[in-house]
C-alpha cells in the first residue's frame, strides 16, 4: 500500500476557519458546530490527508460539514508529524513518513477519540475520509464502528481485498468520489469496484470527476473551472449522501 506525489501536492484555499482547536481524550482536534440545534449524539468524523489539521483547506471542509448540519470532528493522529506545504524544498520521503503512520500508530489514536466522544453522549458515527484517511473509514466500517462512509480519492487500500471485505463485512452504505488520474485509485478498477458492489444492500455510489488528479476534492487548484466544479460536486454528494443515511 503506497502513496504517490499527488498525496503532498497542494494549493491552499481562501478561507478563515471558524471552528474551535480543542482536545478530546487528551487528543489535538479541531471541532466545528452546526449553528443552529443539531442531534447531540451524531458526529462526523473527518479523517484527513497527510496534511492533517495544519492545512486551513481541511478546517474549512469541516466548517462547510457543521455548516450543512453535523458536529464534525478532525483529529490529529499523526501527532504534530505532517509535512509542511512547502515540502518540495525539505526533500520529505512521503513512504518514510507513511511507515511511521501505519495502522498500528493511528488508528489506536482515532478510537481514543471516539471514546472520549461517547463518554460525552455521542453514539453514532459517520466518517469522511480524504487520501490517508480513507484507509480509516474502511476500517472503521470494517468494524461496525461508523454507520455511514464517504471517501475521496481514497489511498492505502488494497485491490480487491479491502473491497470485497467492505462488502461482507461493513453494512455502512458507501460513498467513493473518485478522480479520472489517481495511481492509488485508479481510472482501470473504477467499474471493476463497481462491479463488486453490485447489490450491495446497505447502499453504494462512486461519483466520477474528470480531468481531475488524486487530491482534488481537498488540495486541488479551484482556479481551475474543472477542478473547483468537481470539487464542489464532490462536496455536494457527500452531503446528500449524509442527508439520505446520517
Amino acid at each position: 500500500m503506497s502513496m504517490c506525489s499527488d498525496c503532498i501536492k497542494v494549493v491552499i484555499h481562501e478561507g478563515t476557519p471558524t471552528g474551535s482547536h480543542t482536545k478530546i481524550h487528551g487528543v489535538d482536534c479541531y471541532v466545528a458546530e452546526p449553528s443552529g440545534d443539531y442531534p447531540k449524539d451524531k458526529v462526523l468524523l473527518f479523517l484527513t490527508d497527510a496534511f492533517g489539521i495544519q492545512l486551513s483547506n481541511n478546517l474549512l471542509l469541516v466548517d462547510a460539514f457543521a455548516n450543512n448540519g453535523y458536529k464534525t470532528v478532525l483529529m490529529d493522529y499523526f501527532q504534530g508529524d505532517m509535512p509542511t506545504t512547502n515540502y518540495a524544498t525539505t526533500n520529505f520521503d512521503i513512504n518514510a513518513w507513511k511507515d511511521r503512520h501505519g495502522q498500528e500508530a493511528t488508528r489506536p489514536i482515532i478510537d481514543k477519540v471516539i471514546q472520549g466522544l461517547k463518554a460525552e453522549g455521542v453514539s453514532r458515527f459517520a466518517a469522511t475520509g480524504y487520501c490517508f484517511g480513507g484507509r480509516y473509514v474502511f476500517d472503521l466500517a470494517f468494524d461496525g464502528v461508523i454507520s455511514v462512509a464517504v471517501t475521496a480519492h481514497p489511498s492505502l487500500l488494497e485491490f480487491p481485498t479491502d473491497f470485497e471485505a467492505y462488502t461482507s463485512k461493513a453494512t455502512a452504505p458507501l460513498l467513493i468520489n473518485s478522480a479520472e488520474i489517481d495511481r492509488l485509485f485508479p481510472k482501470e478498477i473504477h467499474e471493476r469496484v463497481d462491479a463488486i458492489f453490485e447489490g450491495f444492500k446497505p447502499g453504494y455510489k462512486r461519483t466520477y470527476f474528470e480531468g481531475c488528479k488524486h487530491g482534488f476534492a481537498v488540495r486541488g487548484d479551484v482556479s481551475d473551472p474543472t477542478v473547483k466544479a468537481a470539487k464542489e460536486g464532490a462536496f455536494a454528494e457527500s452531503i446528500k449522501w449524509l442527508n439520505e443515511y446520517f
